[in-house]
């Protein structure tokens, strides 16, 4: 039996599966990861600030017009569409078979897939909120109020992404522990799981199948019943289809 069909067997035989993913999941869809060896962290961007800076609260703040530059610009992939991964699971979601997804990522695009329980981690970039009064804006806004999209109060609106020096969202936590304690299967993909607190939460699965599809190897694969060092997006659509 080859790795796909034993996949296949664990979700034929699921009703609760989560998965668990992160960058790796939307390279497929054109998007850049951030901390593989051409990710946007390993890129010398700026003569006086790392990326990473740059993606933190405090360059937010005392630079606002250098932080939108850089997040237009390295954040916002609007073009990218779903790939045969973010597809599976919305199919897998509509028979009964996956629960929840829980994502690092930020780009949205296993909704537009047409996922309907996703726990966003990191939060998204579809969605904005002026700091000052609350009021909600979308993308848009931010993309074509340059170079810094002001509220019209006054605030500035600022992208509902979770930037170095924030907290996560607790109700996301919360919902996305929640998902992972009653899943009977937990799928990891696409993420190194080297970034936390997001990656501490895989700890709190005690279901039957832990199942690991990256193409590098990460802490929890002595753990795994399966570990698939191929494509997601191949993966998971070859697996969803013998389901049919």
């Amino acid at each position: 039996m080859t790795d796909i069909e034993k996949l296949g067997k664990i979700l034929s035989e699921s009703s609760s599966a989560v998965f668990f993913g992160g960058a790796g999941m939307s390279t497929e869809s054109g998007i850049p990861d951030f901390r593989s060896a051409n990710g946007i962290y390993n890129q010398k961007l700026h003569k006086t600030f790392s990326p990473e800076e740059m993606a933190s609260h405090n360059f937010f703040v005392r630079h606002p017009e250098e932080f939108f530059a850089f997040y237009r610009e390295r954040f916002v992939y609007l073009d990218a569409k779903p790939n045969a991964g973010h597809i599976a699971l919305a199919e897998l979601e509509k028979k009964g078979i996956l629960s929840a997804v829980v994502t690092q990522n930020i780009d949205g695009l296993h909704q537009i897939a047409g996922s309907k329980v996703v726990y966003e981690l990191h939060g998204s970039i579809r969605r904005s909120f002026c700091v000052k009064c609350g009021k909600k804006y979308g993308v848009e806004f931010v993309m074509n109020n340059i170079p810094v999209p002001y509220c019209d109060c006054g605030g500035i609106v600022k992208p509902d992404v979770v930037l170095y020096g924030e907290n996560l969202d607790d109700k996301t936590v919360a919902n996305s522990i929640r998902a992972i304690l009653d899943a009977d299967t937990l799928i990891i993909g696409g993420t190194s799981l080297i970034v936390y607190p997001a990656a501490g939460l895989i700890n709190y699965f005690c279901g039957r199948h832990l199942i690991l599809i990256n193409k590098s190897p990460t802490q929890a694969d002595s753990d795994a019943e399966l570990v698939i060092r191929e494509n997601i997006g191949e993966t998971l659509s070859k697996a969803a289809a013998l389901l049919d």
